[in-house]
């Protein structure tokens, strides 16, 4: 029980840590001039949250929309459309959120601007492995963004991340107020605390049998 306990403690350290470094991030990024987004990286995972501008043609055709998402208590969806880069590739752009309308089966209409486009926003990684309501997309509708799965749908070359736009012609009805990410590092702190308690009390108690069994014997 000690051993696990602290195997979870340190667990929850570790996660701790992971987000204090993503915070550090953001928050560095936050600082930087936006820069063009590269063609490449070796490590994508080094350019989250940087401030980036690119430059292609939306491609209206293959929008989709992000379902049930939630903006200042109003439910709604987000927008994703490709964004048709100069050298053949594409990278999602998520464009902004737009309420709910009256009725459910009406989806909102929120073209994206003709032409030459230039985004600008902050790079973000999809979420990787389970997801919770993560099911197939259901026509436009999609449960999560997921450029892994975008790119086998649409049999086309995408970039492994995607922007969320911040700048630019957000269209009709788009809202781009996005708020921080929630990276919750205290929540961290606060198990990793409880496991490490466990521990300790664990180990008490077995400190206390075994001299009681000792003085019986």
């Amino acid at each position: 029980m000690v051993a696990l306990c602290v195997t979870a403690g340190n667990w929850q350290r570790g996660r701790m840590h992971e987000k204090e470094a993503l915070a550090a991030a953001l928050a560095a990024a936050d600082k930087l001039a936006p820069v063009p987004l590269p063609a490449s990286a070796e490590d994508w995972s080094a350019w989250r949250y940087r401030r980036v501008v690119v430059d292609g043609r939306y491609d209206a055709s293959d929008q989709f929309l992000l379902d049930n998402r939630v903006h200042a208590g109003r439910v709604g969806y987000e927008v994703v459309t490709p964004l048709a880069l100069a050298d053949g590739r594409y990278v999602l752009v998520d464009r902004g959120f737009v309420a709910l309308g009256r009725d459910r089966a009406v989806l909102p209409q929120v073209p994206p601007p003709p032409g030459e486009a230039r985004v600008e926003g902050r790079v973000e990684i999809a979420p990787t492995g389970f997801l919770i309501g993560n099911a197939p997309p259901q026509g436009v509708l999609w449960p999560h963004l997921d450029p892994a799965r975008y790119a086998q749908r649409s049999r086309r070359s995408v970039l492994p991340v995607y922007v969320q736009a911040s700048g630019g012609d957000a269209g009709e009805g788009l809202l781009r107020d996005w708020p921080p990410p929630d990276l919750g590092s205290e929540k961290h702190l606060g198990y990793m605390v409880q496991w490490y308690l466990f521990a300790a009390l664990a180990a008490g108690l077995w400190a206390w049998f075994a001299w009681r069994r000792w003085r019986r014997t």
